[in-house]
């Protein structure tokens, strides 16, 4: 079972006033700042740090209801992945928007956003994962590190019991919630690597908890 924490390349950093520029390729559908409306698209005042779809009394299209439930949050790294090609992220979005190819592009105008939103319901940490938010009910379950042992064979063909790090990096002692977190986003190809995400959409929430339970307990 691969962990790998690593979640592509590099963001650049942003700059707001070239992004404003950008930002003018969104005008047609999007408004933001003062007395920003819906229009075909939704109003983007506070969209980072939001979670997708949640603007109020715009209507959304069924792709983006059904994505919605998965409780992500617009951050850094969901609007840079958006906007590279949004029928890419959200397939069957009824957004016409071809996307970003620069990504000083893309860095630009998530900065010029920015300026419009509230940036500290964003923690740092946040920004630099996938933006999911795991539910209480599935973040308090108390894994069972027997049961976890039992299932952890299939992960140890590829991590090492020694804990060493050569190429795939050791997942002993990782906290509970940070190894929870990582198998729900293969879970919903959050994460790349299409052997992880087949392994991780196998499995349960109780064993999803046995393994972090599991793998916390080893040194």
């Amino acid at each position: 079972m691969f962990l790998c924490t690593s979640v592509g390349a590099e963001q650049k950093i942003g700059d707001p006033s070239a992004g404003e520029r950008v930002f003018k390729k969104c005008k047609s559908c999007h408004m933001v700042g003062d007395g920003a409306k819906n229009r075909s698209g939704p109003s983007l005042n506070g969209v980072f740090g939001s979670k997708i779809g949640s603007v109020d009394k715009f209507k959304y299209s069924k792709a983006f209801k059904d994505y919605s439930e998965k409780n992500i949050i617009w951050d850094s790294e969901t609007l840079d992945l958006f906007l590279t090609k949004p029928r890419d992220y959200i397939p069957k979005t009824k957004m016409s928007f071809a996307g970003l190819k620069k990504a000083q592009d893309r860095a630009d105008v998530i900065a010029f956003l920015k300026t419009y939103s509230n940036v500290s319901l964003v923690s740092d940490d946040a920004e630099s994962g996938s933006g999911l938010v795991l539910p209480e009910e599935i973040l308090s379950i108390v894994g069972d590190p027997a049961y976890g042992e039992y299932l952890a064979s299939e992960c140890q063909t590829c991590h090492r019991a020694d804990n060493a790090n050569e190429g795939i990096p050791g997942i002993n002692g990782w906290e509970i919630e940070d190894f929870v977190y990582a198998l729900h986003e293969y879970k919903q190809k959050l994460r790349e690597n299409p052997v992880m995400q087949m392994m991780a959409g196998s499995l349960g929430d109780e064993e999803i908890a046995a393994l972090a339970s599991y793998f916390a307990s080893l040194q």
